[in-house]
């Protein structure tokens, strides 16, 4: 059985989840009014994983019988000022998420709730490639803003990524 902790804290990532989907949405707004279509199409991608995201721990606590809150989901920011800034500010986020996610694990550990430190290994190993993959597009998109034919491949790149729904499940 999961404790009322426990299953708060997931009440709160799974609001933190929504969130970052609103995030990426907003970034992916600035990127169309850039016409940069494959940008912006890679942060649609990544907003609809984040829902992937919330509907995994939504569905893990219905499983386990707990009570399902849903938060309040502030307004993302969205008066950006660069493709480089964006690119550092969803690592930011990410490192943010990994570190919510790991109190949750870690608070689970320490209650012994196996079924819950079980459930979110799936989100640490996501977490790792999620950081990593934000830290290689910061390292390009610095490499790329100052050239135009650059940033239009780095574009055509981005353009190419498609939401996957089952992975993972």
């Amino acid at each position: 059985m999961i404790s009322t902790k426990i299953a708060d804290l997931i009440n709160h990532q799974i609001a933190k989840e929504q969130y970052a989907a609103q995030y990426y949405l907003s970034m992916s707004a600035w990127f169309y009014a850039q016409d940069l279509d494959g940008i912006a199409n890679y942060f649609r991608v990544q907003s609809k994983e984040e829902l992937m995201h919330a509907d995994k721990m939504f569905d893990y606590l219905v499983d386990v019988g707990a009570e399902i809150v849903i938060g309040e989901i502030p307004q993302p920011p969205h008066g950006f000022f660069s493709a480089k800034e964006i690119f550092e500010k969803a690592l930011e986020h990410e490192k943010v998420v990994t570190k919510s996610i790991f109190n949750i694990l870690k608070n689970a550990n320490d209650e012994g709730d196996f079924a819950t430190v079980s459930f979110l290994q799936w989100f640490v190993n996501e977490q790792v490639e999620e950081e990593a993959n934000a830290s290689q597009l910061v390292a390009k998109i610095k490499m790329v803003s100052d050239n135009p034919s650059a940033l239009y491949l780095f574009d055509q790149e981005l353009g190419q990524r498609v939401f996957k729904p089952t992975e993972g499940n």
